[in-house]
Parts: structure tokens; sequence; C-alpha cells
């Protein structure tokens, strides 16, 4: 499978660089194992122009209906490698596929930032989630707890109030670092606990998690026995898998670009959140404005070397 542009991505990057590359007809296909990603699990998006309130899979299946009306070949399968060879670049897929283009647009995103406390991993899918939007319903009249100061966390406590019985939100910090007026929605809400200056040191449970050890004790123990736990601690850029590729990152891991959204490699774009960009605002419209810029830029550098 060959193609002139490779967009590996397929979250509001990928997509609107999609929309834009079938306009200007260049033979292109979008890599990605979820459309939407990590978009797709927002409960409310109310920032996004023409839309007042919308949820993440909504917009996400607005996006993607807007690419397939121009024909877009959709392939659902996760990017594990990329090496140049011959002047074309060669992408590998878990799915074993083997797909070649003369220029590729990174638009992988961020992945969900993990606690790094002792069991996670066997505690995920057994009362431990990254995503309140998906998992709330399983902990009606329940008690939870969010991890997290941000816009994230903020929001995965209100949301979760529509159904737990008690929330906890655990923030390293001693304030929260979101939007005041979801930072308002929390603290004015009864069900929801906040506690500053403490961290998850250990997770306890047998089949399922069962409560949490803190930093330091709250109504005089450092236990606090939960149902479930949310992790909202932001997200890192998905790069540590382009490592042969000797592109430049910055110093938390996101990838330099130029104004036009090249890399410092020839035929290596980038947009979205994986990205320095947009002044780091990373938002759903900024993704969409990198994409964009990309697929022009690309386009010009087809037309140059054809």
């Amino acid at each position: 499978m060959n193609y002139n542009l490779l967009i590996i991505g397929s979250g509001p990057a990928g997509l609107s660089a999609s929309i834009y590359a079938s306009r200007y007809k260049i033979n292109h296909a979008v890599l990605g194992e979820l459309p939407g990603g990590l978009m797709s699990e927002a409960h409310k998006i109310c920032n996004f122009p023409s839309e007042v309130e919308i949820s993440g899979f909504d917009l996400t299946m607005k996006m993607k209906a807007h690419a397939d009306s121009f024909g877009t070949e959709m392939i659902m399968e996760k990017a594990t490698s990329i090496e140049k060879k011959n002047n074309l670049y060669v992408v590998k897929t878990a799915g074993g596929k083997e797909l070649t283009a003369k220029t590729i647009l990174l638009a992988t995103g961020t992945v969900h930032g993990h606690l790094g406390a002792p069991e996670e991993s066997r505690f995920v899918g057994h009362g431990l989630s990254y995503c309140a939007t998906c998992d709330a319903l399983f902990y009606k009249n329940k008690t939870v707890a969010v991890i997290g100061s941000g816009n994230s966390a903020l929001t995965a406590a209100r949301d979760l109030a529509e159904v737990a019985e008690r929330i906890y939100i655990i923030v390293r910090g001693n304030e929260f670092k979101g939007e005041m007026a979801w930072v308002d929605s929390v603290k004015s809400n009864p069900k929801i606990e906040v506690f500053f200056n403490t961290t998850i040191v250990g997770l306890e449970g047998a089949e399922r998690l069962e409560a949490m050890k803190l930093s330091q004790p709250h109504n005089g123990s450092d236990n606090l026995t939960v149902s479930g736990v949310f992790v909202e601690i932001g997200s890192k850029p998905d790069t540590l898998w382009l490592g042969n590729l000797n592109l430049e990152f910055n110093k938390s891991g996101y990838i330099k670009v130029k104004a036009n959204q090249s890399t410092n490699q020839e035929g290596i774009w980038a947009a979205g959140d994986i990205t320095d960009a947009s002044n780091n605002l990373r938002q759903v419209i900024t993704a969409c404005a990198e994409g964009s810029v990309a697929s022009s830029s690309i386009f010009e550098y087809l037309q140059k070397n054809k």
C-alpha cells in the first residue's frame, strides 16, 4: 500500500488533516486505533466553536463523518514502527500491515498519565480507571476517588457526582490548576471532598481495589476506603516509539515543529497534542488548526518534489 501521505493518528489533528488532504487531492490514508483519540472520552466539550456543549464522542463522529464524506481510507490499527528506506517511509502496524508513504504526519496525540503506584497495573479494570466518562456508571451510589488537579480531574469529579454517593479528590499540591468555572463547580458540590498536599503511596485490595494508602492521614487514618479510583493526572505525548527517527523533542517529550508543522526530519510533519506548537494550549481547536496547516505544507512539499 503506497501513499503520498500517511496520517498516523485519528484524533482531531489527524481527521482535520485528512479533510484538507482530501481537498488538496493528496493520496493518503489515516492510521489509528480509535477515532477521536482522547477527545472521544470527554464527557462534555464546551469551548469548540459552533458547539455550545457536545460530548467528545459526538464531536468525534461529526469529524469522522466529514472525513469519510471524501472517501478517506481509515485503517483502524496502531502504528508500531517507522523507518526510512529509499526516500520512502515504511510504517508497520500491530496487525501486520506494511505501508509506504512519501510523507508522514504524526498526530498520535497523548496517552493517559499513570500514578506509578505499586500494583497499579493489577487493578486496572478492577477498580482503577483512566476514564470517568467510560466507567462512571459502574460506581452508582458508591464512594470513589479522583486523582489530579487539572480540568480532567475536576470535570471527572463533577460527572461522577451525578452517580456516585461520595467523591474524594486527591491533589498533590495545595491548589487546583484547572479553569475557575470547573473549580467553583467542584467546591460547591456537597458530595465532593478535596484532600490537598496528598499523594497515593499504595493501592490495596484482593481481587478488586478496596482502599488507597495516602501520604498523610485524613480523619485519623492514612487508608481511604473506596470502591473505585479514577486517575486524571493529565497525559504524556505518545512519542516513545519514535526514537529511531531522530526527531527533535523539547524537554517534556513533545515534538518540536516549525510554523508550518514540519519537523527537523525531511518528509515528516507533526500536529496536535504531540507537538510544542500553539503556545502549548493543546485544545481540540488547536489540534484541528495544526492538522490543517500541516496538510497545506505537505501539499506544497509534494508539488515541489513530484
